[in-house]
């Protein structure tokens, strides 16, 4: 059930781009215009990952589910009924956006409390709803426009994601076994769920004396603590490049194969393409970093699974022909699922599983402003140089320097267990000598 919530969510947002060229050529708007819509959506739906977190750890993650598919149901239905593209900002950007963002952070963060030893696969396998729903929705969606227009299309989307609903119905809040109560475990506590306490909150482990409004306030710092992690710090910067570079893609694919002379039907395809073959890379990729032999190296693969996102970028003004664009969204869907997928397992590592959802909110908080500014500024390229080339290098150079920065973290821990690894050494090495000394047996004379 974890896989129906975030798929749809993601399936949607990677949809609504299907309907860019129906809403420029209905409304009469210019890319930069039309554009904000989809920037709307994404920017909305990261902003308000904190509220989804909220709503899921104070109340469930159930009820932030079943509330997030009403309210995105609601949105996609009323903007059937758009007479301006003000209009869609408001109802397919705004509250179709809102109702994605509980529906999404509450239903990943779920995932580490259940699964330990094969996180990262269990992660890939919950992102991959996004790639299935890509797969089926992108022909789908464009036979709805042909046969009932773009109107028909949302109103037929509203329906389909308001079983957001049921799949939020059905979803299971972790419980303990009466031993593991009776054995003392904290919930939520260890990479599994329970147990040991995490980097973020070991260092307050001593309880207060503090009552009423004063424990809140305790406790909303001490489940914020991560915040001022120099880890976090640097890991909150490389997702801000990320988040500038991997939404353009997505947004104009689909208008550049139409400009390059594709068929709208081979168009569509290739956001299928994507789809299935981010499948493929949320589970493979998963599969090969739980490896005993790569699963200290998660930061690695993750910098290079961005990287390679950003390399495809670059070389995308060169594909001209469907044929060309074939390789390019395998290889662009491949590495977006590996990603896409260790987002939670990287953010986990460096957080811990306790303070997982409420890091995974800040996480997708900290993606809203660039969803919302790189699609209006990637469209305003496109009006001004005539062409898409600096669209994409745009989102390439960002997805690069991303991956630049995760090396940079990536290179501070190793530094730091170097270090720490020494000073252990150092520290029990005369220790160890002594005690040596002090067990041999003297010989008498």
């Amino acid at each position: 059930m974890w896989l129906e919530p975030g798929g749809s969510v993601g399936s949607n947002q990677r949809c609504i781009s299907i309907f860019f060229v129906e809403f420029q050529m209905h409304f009469g708007r210019d890319y930069s215009g039309t554009a904000w819509i989809h920037s709307l959506v994404d920017c909305t739906t990261m902003l308000c990952a904190p509220l989804g977190s909220f709503i899921g750890n104070r109340l469930s993650c159930r009820v932030a589910v079943i509330l997030g598919g009403f309210l995105s149901s609601i949105g996609l239905v009323l903007s059937s009924f758009a007479t301006s593209l003000e209009y869609l900002y408001l109802t397919l950007g705004v509250l179709t956006g809102v109702g994605f963002a509980l529906c999404y952070t509450p239903a990943i963060a779920m995932v580490g409390s259940y699964f330990c030893e094969r996180k990262a696969m269990a992660y890939g396998i919950a992102m991959s709803g996004s790639g299935i729903g890509t797969f089926i929705l992108a022909p789908v969606v464009q036979l709805l426009i042909e046969q009932y227009s773009w109107r028909g299309a949302l109103l037929i989307l509203g329906g389909v994601v308001s079983n957001l609903c049921v799949c939020g119905a059905l979803l299971r809040p972790i419980t303990l076994t009466e031993e593991e109560e009776a054995g003392g475990l904290a919930p939520l506590d260890s990479e599994c769920g329970y147990g040991v306490k995490s980097q973020a909150t070991s260092t307050l482990e001593e309880p207060l004396p503090i009552s009423g409004q004063g424990r809140r306030c305790f406790q909303s710092m001490r489940e914020y603590r991560f915040l001022l992690m120099p880890d976090f710090l640097m890991l909150a910067v490389s997702f801000l490049f990320l988040a500038s570079g991997c939404s353009l893609p997505f947004v104009y694919l689909v208008p550049y194969a139409l400009d390059v002379g594709v068929s709208h039907h081979q168009a569509a395809f290739l956001m299928s393409i994507l789809g299935v073959i981010d499948i493929v890379g949320n589970i493979t990729f998963g599969w090969l970093v739980d490896r005993r032999y790569l699963k200290k190296y998660r930061n690695v693969c993750y910098m290079i699974a961005v990287g390679m996102e950003g390399l495809c970028c670059l070389f995308i003004p060169l594909l001209r022909t469907f044929a060309l664009l074939v390789p390019f969204s395998v290889l662009y869907g491949y590495f977006d699922g590996a990603y896409v997928a260790l987002i939670p397992v990287v953010t986990s590592d460096i957080v811990g599983t306790t303070n997982l959802s409420s890091a995974l909110g800040i996480v997708y908080f900290l993606h809203a402003i660039p969803y919302l500014l790189s699609p209006p500024i990637g469209g305003w390229l496109v009006d001004t140089t005539g062409t898409y080339t600096a669209t994409f290098f745009l989102s390439g150079f960002a997805l690069i320097s991303s991956s630049l920065v995760i090396s940079t973290v990536t290179g501070i821990r190793h530094c730091r267990r170097t270090q720490k690894h020494r000073q252990n050494n150092k520290d029990t090495g005369p220790k160890q000598e002594t005690c040596q000394t002090s067990t041999q047996p003297q010989v008498k004379r």
